[in-house]
């Protein structure tokens, strides 16, 4: 369960914060966000899926410590990127 290449650059393009920007908190966190959701999908069928489960969670994990490090860095961008994104609620 991947997304393809065309969102993947488009999630880099949208959340770049200059050109050619991959590696930025915002892209990864954008990155993570739709493989999370893409998942999450995934597992309202697959409710056995254990082994991916547990990717998912993974991945859950890094998401938090990449928002934890930018709002440490930045609390507006931190603020900017949830909103963007419609993580919290």
């Amino acid at each position: 369960m991947s997304i393809t290449a065309d969102e993947k650059a488009r999630l880099m393009k949208e959340f770049a914060t200059k050109e050619g920007d991959t590696g930025s908190p915002e892209v990864q966190v954008a990155i993570l966000t739709s493989r999370i959701n893409t998942l999450t999908e995934h597992f309202k069928t697959h409710k056995k899926d254990n082994h991916g489960r547990r990717g998912l969670l993974k991945m859950v994990a890094l998401r938090r410590k990449l928002l934890d490090y930018t709002k440490s860095k930045d609390e507006a961008r931190y603020q900017d990127l949830i909103k963007r994104l419609g993580i919290r609620r």
